[in-house]
C-alpha cells in the first residue's frame, strides 16, 4: 500500500540533510522525496542557517524569508521502509 510520510524542519539545511540521509544511507529514491515551504509563500525555514547566516566579520543579515518550516514528504510504496524512514526523519531533527 502506498503512503506519504511528511516531516517539517526549522531550517533548509536540516531538511537537505534529512534528504541526503534518506537517499545515501537508506536507499530511498530521490524521485520519491519532495521538499517545499510548508505554506503559501517561499521560505527558507523558521531559523537562520547556512547561506542565510552572516559570515565571520560580516554584519547580521535580516533578508531571509523565515515564514514557515520546510516540508519534506516521501512517497513510500514499500511498507517495510515506513518505520525506517520515520526513524531517519526523527534522527534528522524533524519537528
Amino acid at each position: 500500500m502506498s503512503q506519504t510520510i511528511e516531516a517539517r524542519f526549522a531550517t533548509r539545511a536540516e531538511a537537505e540533510n534529512a534528504v541526503e540521509q534518506l537517499v545515501q544511507t537508506h536507499g530511498i529514491e530521490r524521485s520519491d522525496i519532495f521538499v517545499a515551504a510548508d505554506g503559501p509563500e517561499n521560505s527558507v525555514g523558521e531559523e537562520i542557517s547556512g547561506g542565510d547566516a552572516a559570515a565571520p566579520l560580516e554584519e547580521e543579515r535580516d533578508d531571509a524569508a523565515l515564514l514557515s518550516p520546510i516540508l519534506v514528504s516521501i512517497d513510500v510504496n514499500d511498507e517495510a521502509k515506513v518505520e525506517l524512514i520515520k526513524s531517519a526523519l526523527a534522527e534528522a531533527r524533524a519537528d
